[in-house]
């Protein structure tokens, strides 16, 4: 365990306490013209407005400068740990997040259909969003394929998501990812990063193989990519860490991954929109002294450049958001795991709003939840691995450091 959270965990105490992280995936947003609003800006939210009178805003630098953040760091650092030491692979995350029981020698990846045209080149990366009972047929295909001297695990994750897991001796995780993060480029190789990953990636490349030929008329879904090879690490547990009960509510597999990953427990549940999330959390307050709450389509949505689907979404949260005050708790903090602004399409590098609100914080004088807000807000600009200190801290949950 690294130094600083081995002294949060010396000095953390449990009070009973409740606290709410509220991430909205890929919150930080960029104007569509020069003097515009952000996404967030644009949205009608009364009740964030209203929060901002018992809060500190500010914004927060998801890994370092420049960095733009895949989903998996964006929420290891949220959760305190350094993403830079604990860079851990997405295929992890997804075997975790469909309840996978991960041994200690497997590999998972992460996988993604796609189209490919008849050169090879990648047209959709995403194979249209293809619905999850689509991407299940295209599962039980794959499993046809074997290789001697390995179990290979195939299943389905979400849309067009599924997830690889090879257990055999021998293996590592260092492969690179395939998917170039572009159209009209061919699908890149599976490249081993060390000698130890010779074998996954030889294993990789029959199974990758095997699997186009499989899929060649399955359009729009006739190829797939990799993303994510990786072990579990074996990261120190939150719980353990915070002495918090902490429980996480997420509708897409990933990010109950994440939260396995560190040891919360996951709630099951069938909710999709933000208020059926936040009656979840309704449900089960009196079990629990944190909750992470996740919402998946401000993300989504900044993927596919749609603007006024992120707005849409936001206010969706914000309409529903009384049902997480009602229950009073001690502190709530509303923010991102990264940015990905409709204007550019992807995950990108700019900081992220952050919502502080509890009885003991220093209030801003601004009355909106927005990034420009965020600017001028008494937080100023933090880090995400601190804002679980300043959770605590304002939960009245860490002690003294020091004599």
């Amino acid at each position: 365990m690294e130094q600083k959270l081995k002294h949060i965990q010396d000095m953390a105490v449990d009070n009973g306490s409740k606290i709410v992280l509220l991430v909205m995936d890929g919150l930080g947003g960029l104007p569509l013209k020069a003097g515009g609003k952000t996404e967030l800006e644009a949205a009608n939210t009364p009740n964030m407005d209203k929060l901002v009178m018992h809060s500190s805003l500010g914004l927060s630098e998801v890994v370092s400068p420049g960095f733009s953040p895949g989903s998996g760091p964006g929420h290891l650092s949220l959760f305190g740990y350094d993403p830079l030491l604990y860079n851990i692979g997405r295929g992890v995350l997804e075997a975790l997040g469909i309840g996978f029981k991960l041994q200690a020698k497997d590999v998972a990846i992460r996988c993604n259909f796609c189209t490919t045209d008849e050169n090879g080149l990648i047209t959709d990366r995403r194979a249209g969003r293809i619905p999850t009972d689509e991407g299940a047929k295209r599962v039980e295909l794959l499993r046809q394929i074997k290789i001697p001297g390995v179990e290979i695990f195939v299943d389905p994750v979400k849309e067009y998501r599924f997830a690889v897991i090879l257990r055999s001796e021998g293996l590592s995780g260092g492969i690179e990812d395939t998917d170039p993060q572009l159209t009209g480029v061919p699908i890149k190789p599976i490249t081993p990063t060390n000698e130890a990953a010779k074998k996954t990636a030889e294993i990789l490349t029959q199974f990758v193989a095997e699997g186009r030929k499989i899929l060649a008329n399955q359009l729009p879904a006739n190829n797939f990519t990799l993303r994510g090879v990786a072990m579990d690490p074996g990261l120190p547990k939150f719980p353990d860490i915070y002495k918090l009960k902490a429980a996480a509510v997420a509708v897409y597999p990933m990010y109950k991954g994440v939260s396995r990953l560190v040891g919360m427990d996951v709630i099951e549940h069938t909710a999709e929109t933000p208020a059926e999330e936040f009656e979840v959390v309704k449900e089960y307050w009196n079990q629990y002294d944190f909750f992470f709450v996740h919402v998946k389509k401000t993300d989504s949505y900044g993927e596919d450049g749609n603007f006024e689907g992120r707005v849409g979404v936001i206010e969706q949260v914000d309409k529903a958001l009384p049902i997480l005050l009602d229950l009073k708790p001690d502190v709530i903090a509303i923010t991102g795991d990264h940015s990905t602004p409709a204007a550019l399409a992807r995950h990108s590098w700019h900081r992220v709003p952050v919502l502080l609100a509890a009885k003991t914080v220093r209030r801003d004088p601004n009355t909106s939840f927005g990034e420009t807000a965020c600017i001028t807000g008494s937080l100023g600009s933090i880090k995400h691995v601190d804002i679980m200190p300043l959770i605590l801290a304002h939960a009245m949950r860490i002690g003294k450091y020091g004599a």
